[in-house]
């Protein structure tokens, strides 16, 4: 049977959901921590000069007596407002001078943010942007090499992992360097440039494992009992030392219990990843956190809190573009085709700058009604501090009480900071999940972990709980959690089993 290839049409009803372009600002504005933030309100005021900004000096000024006024009835402008407004109008002059070549407005750009429209935020920080390398390339500057040799040395300085640890082995460096370098030389001559290395700061650099950082770290100390003591537990006694068995270092090294558990308290000191003490840059070492709110209880219990406008001023439409636009529109039948292009030009910088104006309005009142319904519900915490005090609270919770969305919800709550009377917490710590007990209360998982922190800070250190132990010490105090639930939140916590814990 012949088969022929027929093209058909169908007319079929789609209703799809689309975001407009004004709603996509407003979602990566919420998203936005405030200092990147401010950022974005500063680009955008040099990128539209429809869009101007009001800083409180210029609005009321200051005068000795601290009363303000409106300001000299000789209408005088400082020197820096007048260069503001000249350089405004030579951007407008020049923006008016291209027109036709770029009618289409860009749309608006968020710092930060990937080309595929999604945000990928990270903290601010503030410092030096000397990346972890280069820190240890410029100690090269201080070793006398030949160029073979230096070259090995940058290489495995670029080998080395986040730790600051070498993890190759030596004979797959020496590969790597002949096939893809052309260097031509023998793990000998690697392991001696390593050594090399092993001696730039900070202590422990180089290492190709554990042990081996913490002997280069003692190393580094002056000569003492203790010293000879920590390096005979780390060749001899390694194993029982990761496992806290300091019984068996005492019998193998027939020392004391006091000498053993001085140098294990100080091995304890070394750090075991010497490359985080740099960081992926060393800026990030000084990390600066700007709160989003600030929460205040008074000793009366009152909870009250403020958006913290950063160093965002007052925003407006321009009023030259606004009487320029107006003076276009009463003479428009005796327009040519450049006023009309110019027409076009103002009005389509006033929307852009509505928009964005706009936007910022309805994120802060987003922001406002967010952490209202978050103080509403942790009420108690706010007025005593005590972590205990969280009641279980999930997105959706805030989401009923302030009618918005979850996932506007969560975009609030995700990189925004509060600073309270007890400390600045991140707004996700305020959430958290809720377990039943038999008798249908509902109970926080934080309030949980809290008591079980504080009964095993509390525990004899010679006898440590067991799990099971726990649990019954757990359900004394009306908390009736099974004991796998309690493992995996001890877990959470970072706290080790029973047997680790034994000192």
């Amino acid at each position: 049977m012949a088969q022929k290839l027929i093209n058909t049409q169908n007319l079929q009803q789609v209703q799809t959901q689309k975001l407009t372009q004004q709603q996509m600002l407003v979602v990566r504005m919420l998203e936005m921590p405030l200092a990147e933030f401010e950022q974005n309100v500063m680009a955008e005021l040099d990128d539209n000069p429809a869009l101007e900004s009001a800083s409180p000096d210029d609005m009321m000024p200051a005068t000795d007596n601290g009363n303000a006024t409106e300001g000299d009835d000789d209408g005088y402008e400082d020197f820096d407002k007048e260069k503001e407004r000249e350089e405004r109008e030579s951007a407008l002059d020049a923006a008016l001078a291209g027109i036709g070549m770029d009618d289409e407005m860009p749309p608006a750009t968020v710092p930060g943010e990937g080309r595929d429209g999604s945000a990928e935020y990270e903290e601010i920080v503030y410092g030096d942007n000397i990346s972890f390398y280069d820190r240890l390339k410029e100690q090269i500057m201080d070793v006398e090499l030949d160029g073979k040799r230096r070259d090995i040395l940058e290489y495995l300085i670029g080998s080395l992992d986040g730790d600051g640890l070498l993890r190759k082995d030596l004979d797959s460096i020496c590969d790597e360097l002949a096939i893809y370098h052309g260097v031509d030389t023998s793990e000998e001559e690697i392991g001696e440039v390593l050594r090399v290395l092993q001696t730039f700061d900070p202590p422990g650099i180089g290492a190709r494992d554990l042990r081996e950082c913490l002997l280069l770290q003692i190393g580094r100390r002056r000569p003492s009992a203790k010293r000879d003591m920590m390096r005979k537990i780390v060749e001899e006694c390694f194993d029982d030392f990761m496992n806290k068995h300091r019984n068996r270092i005492e019998q193998r090294l027939g020392a004391d219990s006091e000498t053993v558990e001085a140098a294990c308290a100080e091995l304890l000191r070394l750090n075991p990843k010497p490359g985080a003490a740099l960081g992926e840059t060393e800026g990030r070492n000084v990390q600066q956190i700007t709160p989003d709110f600030i929460v205040d209880t008074d000793d009366n219990g009152c909870v009250t809190f403020t958006i913290s406008r950063g160093r965002v001023p007052e925003l407006y439409v321009s009023p030259d573009f606004t009487e320029m636009a107006r003076t276009y529109r009463e003479n428009r039948t005796s327009m040519n085709r450049r006023d009309k292009e110019a027409l076009l030009y103002a009005k389509e910088k006033m929307e852009r700058a509505k928009g964005f104006i706009d936007a910022v309005r309805q994120r802060r009142h987003t922001l406002y009604v967010t952490m209202k319904a978050i103080i509403e519900i942790q009420k108690k915490f706010f007025q005593d501090g005590d972590e205990a005090d969280l009641k279980p609270m999930i997105l959706k919770d805030v989401a009923d009480r302030t009618g918005l969305d979850i996932s506007t919800i969560s975009r609030v709550s995700n990189m925004k900071y509060a600073q309270t009377r007890w400390g600045t917490f991140l707004l996700r710590h305020f959430f958290s999940d809720g377990i039943k007990t038999v008798d249908g209360e509902e109970m926080s998982t934080r309030k949980i972990k809290v008591t079980m922190q504080e009964i095993i800070d509390a525990e004899d250190k010679s006898r440590p709980l067991s799990d099971d132990a726990l649990k019954v010490r757990m359900e004394e105090l009306g908390f009736p959690v099974a004991r796998r639930t309690l493992a995996k939140y001890r877990e959470q916590l970072g706290i080790p089993v029973a047997r680790l814990r034994k000192k």
